[in-house]
Protein backbone atom coordinates (compact mmCIF):
# COMPACT_ATOMS: atom_id res chain seq x y z
CA UNK A 1 0.00 0.00 0.00
CA UNK A 2 1.28 3.47 -1.37
CA UNK A 3 0.99 6.09 1.54
CA UNK A 4 -0.52 8.51 -1.02
CA UNK A 5 -3.44 6.09 -0.89
CA UNK A 6 -3.89 6.38 2.41
CA UNK A 7 -5.09 8.74 5.01
CA UNK A 8 -3.49 9.28 8.71
CA UNK A 9 -5.12 7.97 11.66
CA UNK A 10 -2.53 8.66 14.17
CA UNK A 11 0.19 7.17 15.71
CA UNK A 12 1.34 4.52 18.34
CA UNK A 13 1.49 6.42 21.77
CA UNK A 14 3.14 4.19 23.86
CA UNK A 15 2.74 0.58 25.61
CA UNK A 16 -0.35 -0.14 27.52
CA UNK A 17 0.94 -3.89 29.13
CA UNK A 18 3.37 -6.02 29.54
CA UNK A 19 2.14 -8.42 27.21
CA UNK A 20 2.76 -6.15 24.03
CA UNK A 21 -0.85 -4.02 23.49
CA UNK A 22 -0.59 -0.32 22.95
CA UNK A 23 -2.26 2.60 23.23
CA UNK A 24 -3.19 4.31 19.55
CA UNK A 25 -3.45 8.21 19.49
CA UNK A 26 -6.30 8.58 17.06
CA UNK A 27 -6.38 12.14 15.44
CA UNK A 28 -9.94 12.28 14.53
CA UNK A 29 -12.98 13.80 16.05
CA UNK A 30 -14.63 10.72 15.79
CA UNK A 31 -12.99 7.74 17.12
CA UNK A 32 -16.06 5.40 17.26
CA UNK A 33 -15.93 5.15 14.19
CA UNK A 34 -12.55 2.95 14.42
CA UNK A 35 -13.19 0.70 17.39
CA UNK A 36 -13.22 -2.62 15.36
CA UNK A 37 -10.98 -2.68 12.96
CA UNK A 38 -9.52 -5.65 11.52
CA UNK A 39 -6.08 -3.84 10.21
CA UNK A 40 -4.24 -0.94 9.94
CA UNK A 41 -0.86 -0.10 8.23
CA UNK A 42 2.31 1.12 10.76
CA UNK A 43 4.75 2.55 9.01
CA UNK A 44 8.02 1.09 8.91
CA UNK A 45 11.23 2.85 7.79
CA UNK A 46 8.80 4.73 5.02
CA UNK A 47 7.15 1.98 4.35
CA UNK A 48 3.67 0.79 5.28
CA UNK A 49 3.24 -2.43 7.01
CA UNK A 50 -0.23 -3.95 7.71
CA UNK A 51 -0.65 -4.88 11.16
CA UNK A 52 -3.74 -6.88 12.24
CA UNK A 53 -5.57 -6.21 15.36
CA UNK A 54 -6.69 -8.92 17.58
CA UNK A 55 -8.31 -6.60 20.07
CA UNK A 56 -8.94 -3.07 20.43
CA UNK A 57 -10.67 -1.23 22.27
CA UNK A 58 -11.63 3.23 23.40
CA UNK A 59 -9.74 4.04 25.83
CA UNK A 60 -10.17 7.91 27.19
CA UNK A 61 -11.82 9.56 24.40
CA UNK A 62 -9.20 9.81 21.84
CA UNK A 63 -7.02 6.46 22.46
CA UNK A 64 -7.43 2.89 20.94
CA UNK A 65 -6.23 0.54 23.22
CA UNK A 66 -4.60 -2.58 20.59
CA UNK A 67 -3.65 -6.06 20.71
CA UNK A 68 -1.89 -6.37 17.24
CA UNK A 69 -1.32 -9.93 16.06
CA UNK A 70 2.55 -11.37 17.10
CA UNK A 71 3.23 -8.21 19.26
CA UNK A 72 3.43 -10.37 22.43
CA UNK A 73 6.44 -8.71 24.44
CA UNK A 74 6.89 -5.34 25.71
CA UNK A 75 10.26 -5.69 23.98
CA UNK A 76 7.75 -6.03 20.38
CA UNK A 77 5.49 -2.81 21.02
CA UNK A 78 8.66 -0.92 22.36
CA UNK A 79 9.66 -0.94 18.62
CA UNK A 80 6.31 0.22 17.17
CA UNK A 81 5.96 3.51 19.81
CA UNK A 82 6.16 6.57 17.94
CA UNK A 83 4.94 5.10 14.24
CA UNK A 84 2.62 6.59 12.57
CA UNK A 85 -1.22 4.62 11.49
CA UNK A 86 -2.57 4.86 8.49
CA UNK A 87 -5.78 3.51 6.96
CA UNK A 88 -6.86 3.34 2.75
CA UNK A 89 -8.51 6.37 1.64
CA UNK A 90 -11.65 4.19 0.51
CA UNK A 91 -12.28 3.86 4.41
CA UNK A 92 -12.96 7.92 5.03
CA UNK A 93 -16.62 8.62 5.54
CA UNK A 94 -17.91 10.20 2.76
CA UNK A 95 -19.03 13.70 3.53
CA UNK A 96 -20.87 16.06 1.96
CA UNK A 97 -22.04 20.04 1.88
CA UNK A 98 -19.14 22.36 2.63
CA UNK A 99 -17.55 19.73 5.16
CA UNK A 100 -14.35 17.86 3.29
CA UNK A 101 -11.21 16.49 3.68
CA UNK A 102 -8.06 18.54 3.49
CA UNK A 103 -6.79 15.92 0.50
CA UNK A 104 -9.69 16.28 -1.49
CA UNK A 105 -9.92 20.12 -2.45
CA UNK A 106 -6.05 19.87 -3.81
CA UNK A 107 -6.22 20.80 -7.37
CA UNK A 108 -9.97 22.73 -6.93
CA UNK A 109 -10.54 26.14 -8.63
CA UNK A 110 -11.11 28.95 -6.17
CA UNK A 111 -13.62 31.24 -6.63
CA UNK A 112 -14.18 34.93 -4.72
CA UNK A 113 -18.04 35.73 -5.33
CA UNK A 114 -16.83 39.09 -5.98
CA UNK A 115 -13.53 38.39 -7.52
CA UNK A 116 -14.40 35.15 -9.75
CA UNK A 117 -11.60 32.57 -9.94
CA UNK A 118 -8.38 33.23 -8.83
CA UNK A 119 -6.09 30.38 -8.50
CA UNK A 120 -6.10 26.40 -7.94
CA UNK A 121 -5.85 25.27 -4.44
CA UNK A 122 -2.08 23.69 -4.61
CA UNK A 123 -2.19 22.44 -0.52
CA UNK A 124 -3.37 22.98 2.62
CA UNK A 125 -0.86 24.90 5.54
CA UNK A 126 -2.06 23.44 8.72
CA UNK A 127 0.70 24.03 10.63
CA UNK A 128 -0.64 27.35 11.80
CA UNK A 129 -3.61 28.03 14.27
CA UNK A 130 -5.42 29.18 11.44
CA UNK A 131 -5.80 26.53 8.49
CA UNK A 132 -4.81 27.90 5.03
CA UNK A 133 -5.60 27.89 1.46
CA UNK A 134 -1.99 27.59 -0.57
CA UNK A 135 -3.35 28.94 -3.83
CA UNK A 136 -1.46 29.54 -6.82
CA UNK A 137 -2.36 32.52 -9.75
CA UNK A 138 0.25 32.38 -12.18
CA UNK A 139 3.29 32.94 -10.14
CA UNK A 140 2.31 34.44 -7.00
CA UNK A 141 1.22 31.87 -3.92
CA UNK A 142 -1.68 33.04 -2.23
CA UNK A 143 -2.84 32.19 1.38
CA UNK A 144 -6.13 31.78 1.93
CA UNK A 145 -7.59 31.56 5.29
CA UNK A 146 -9.64 28.49 5.82
CA UNK A 147 -12.50 30.24 7.84
CA UNK A 148 -16.28 28.83 7.72
CA UNK A 149 -17.80 31.82 7.62
CA UNK A 150 -16.16 33.03 4.62
CA UNK A 151 -16.78 29.39 2.95
CA UNK A 152 -19.60 29.75 0.95
CA UNK A 153 -20.06 25.85 -1.83
CA UNK A 154 -17.84 23.34 -1.48
CA UNK A 155 -18.66 22.44 -5.73
CA UNK A 156 -17.58 18.77 -6.13
CA UNK A 157 -18.99 18.70 -9.62
CA UNK A 158 -16.97 21.19 -10.93
CA UNK A 159 -14.21 21.04 -8.63
CA UNK A 160 -14.48 24.46 -7.12
CA UNK A 161 -14.16 26.13 -3.21
CA UNK A 162 -16.36 29.23 -3.52
CA UNK A 163 -15.98 31.70 -0.80
CA UNK A 164 -17.06 35.59 0.42
CA UNK A 165 -13.88 36.76 0.92
CA UNK A 166 -13.28 40.32 3.04
CA UNK A 167 -12.38 42.82 0.08
CA UNK A 168 -8.50 43.59 -0.03
CA UNK A 169 -7.50 40.35 1.34
CA UNK A 170 -7.05 38.74 -2.45
CA UNK A 171 -5.74 41.90 -4.08
CA UNK A 172 -2.92 42.47 -1.95
CA UNK A 173 -1.39 39.94 -3.40
CA UNK A 174 -1.61 40.89 -6.55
Amino acid sequence: MRKEDCFYLGKIAKKFSFKGEVLVYLDTDEPELYENLESVFVENNKHLVPFFIETSSLHKNDFLRVRFEDVNTEEDADALVGSPIYLPLTMLPKLTGNKFYFHEVIGFEIEDKRLGVFGKITSINDSTAQPLFEVLNGEVEILVPMIDQFLVKIDRENKKVIMDLPEGLIEMYL
